[in-house]
């Protein structure tokens, strides 16, 4: 069910991406564009593609919407989410440690999911009208990740959390995948005028995962009315010393969670990875258009295939890292650090090839991007996104919030940004863009290198819980020797 929460989340967080294309009167626009630049060189290239464009890939079957916002009015409306979602991130960490992830998110989600089913109504009253939407969906779904990462925290055993996190998080790339082909068929088959059927059909949708997450979702082992004995036993078993179900007698201690260098090497890895995310999030159906002339059907479905490869690429990877783990062939520090550095440098690498294919090499520049982002799931799914658990699970969700609301400030500025940078949507704008991107993917893996950790820090446990941690790794240590003298 967090799968399927995050999946709902990241639903009603990118249809817009793929809804503006549709939405939005380009011809209008571009005559705009061309009034405010008369006295510009014209350097779009977005109707000719070696002076043809392809049959299969021309945009010329796309229909104008009804809005005429300009470039700038368009990256407010992708940026406006995120400035509601970073101001609910802290908040929701810490009403999720206080309270319980499951009434936190289940509830601030149902807000999200009514201010979604009333996007097309805002829309035709004013852009400020659309706006003041766009902030209240993201002030409710700022909560998620944190209210995610509590429930995980008392759930998750140790020797799974690489697993069983990457499996949930991984629903906010599947939730791309789905979002991104159903948005695009919506939107030229979709009912009222197509592009309003997007908002209806995915908040339909979000009503019914909130009706199933309140009935089935319990916040501990503790909690749940119809889990065995057993395994309840196993799990607070395994989880003794590292989480306490005592949250409103715990002082949490803000001091050192804000000074602690494990902690920042997440915020910061977390913070420069998100900008690469948001800005494919938010515009890989423009770049899809701009530079590949794909259509609106083609864009849809071609820009869900990166999330498909990185949706696998985290199972696999999370996988792989709780299988180093258990058989001890690398410490949890290392772990975290190779799976990271390998989740950013290669994309790195990756995308700048893909700011090299222009719209006669589209099958190449597709599986470039696809392959580039694809290989991020090795830092989601054994790097920093599964950190959380391992430094501090009784705060993870805290922690989490205060990362993901510095990691917020890319998804504020990288849609205008990226605006900013491809006024004429050239293939030579958009090569920047990629170049940017590759330079704060490797910082990140620089800095996480020299900074990140995999151990539960001191601070994370009371005295009588670390004496309690000390007596479980321990035993876990003998056992694992134990076990090696046999064979």
């Amino acid at each position: 069910m967090c799968c399927l929460g995050l999946i709902t989340l990241y639903a009603l967080r990118v249809n817009m991406s793929v809804a503006i294309v549709c939405m939005v009167n380009h011809t209008a626009v571009g005559l705009m564009d061309v009034n405010t630049t008369a006295d510009e060189p014209n350097n779009k290239d977005s109707s000719t593609c070696d002076g043809q464009l392809t049959p299969e890939n021309s945009t010329t079957d796309t229909e104008d919407g009804p809005f005429a916002w300009s470039k700038e009015e368009q990256g407010f409306i992708l940026s406006g989410y995120f400035w509601g979602y970073i101001v609910t991130q802290i908040p929701g960490g810490w009403l999720s440690t206080r309270f319980g992830g499951k009434r936190v998110f289940g509830w601030f989600m149902l807000v999200g999911i009514i201010a979604n089913l009333l996007i097309p109504v805002a829309a035709q009253q004013g852009f400020y009208y659309l706006m003041a939407l766009r902030i209240i969906i993201g002030l409710s779904q700022g909560v998620g990740f944190p209210a995610v990462q509590t429930v995980l925290a008392h759930w998750t055993i140790p020797a799974e959390v690489s697993i069983l996190c990457s499996f949930a998080m991984a629903g906010a790339q599947a939730g791309n995948v789905i979002t991104f082909p159903i948005a695009g068929l919506l939107c030229q088959y979709g009912f009222n005028g197509g592009w309003p059927s997007i908002f209806y059909v995915l908040g339909a949708c979000g009503f019914i995962w909130f009706l199933a997450w309140m009935i089935l979702i319990h916040d501990s082992p503790e909690q749940h009315p119809r889990i065995s004995e057993k395994e309840k036993k196993y799990i607070t078993s395994c989880l003794s010393g590292k989480i306490s179900n005592n949250q409103m007698k715990r002082s949490i201690p803000w001091l050192s969670i804000l000074t602690s260098k494990a902690v920042w090497a997440i915020i910061i890895a977390h913070s420069l990875s998100n900008w690469g995310t948001d800005v494919f999030i938010t515009m890989i159906p423009t770049y899809m258009k701009d530079v590949l002339k794909f259509n609106i059907k083609n864009n849809g479905v071609l820009s869900a295939l990166p999330y498909i490869g990185l949706w696998v690429c985290m199972l696999l990877a999370s996988n792989l890292a709780d299988f180093v783990r258990k058989r001890n062939l690398l410490s949890p520090t290392v772990t975290r650090k190779v799976f990271n550095t390998t989740g950013e440098i290669i994309p790195a690498g990756l995308m700048i090839g893909t700011g090299f294919m222009g719209c006669n090499q589209s099958t190449y520049a597709v599986a470039l991007l696809t392959l580039g982002v694809t290989m991020t799931g090795f830092q989601n799914g054994g790097g920093f996104l599964v950190n959380f658990n391992d430094i501090a699970p009784q705060y993870a969700g805290i922690i989490f919030g205060i990362s993901n609301t510095l990691a917020t400030i890319p998804g504020i500025i990288a849609p205008t940004v990226v605006d900013a940078i491809t006024p004429h949507g050239t293939q030579a704008e958009w090569q920047i863009v990629f170049y940017i991107t590759a330079g704060i993917y490797v910082g990140g893996a620089i800095i996480y290198l020299l900074m990140g950790s995999g151990e539960i820090q001191k601070w994370a446990v009371s005295k009588k819980e670390n004496i309690e941690l000390y007596v479980v790794n321990t035993t876990n240590t003998l056992n694992y020797s134990s076990e090696k003298t046999k064979l």
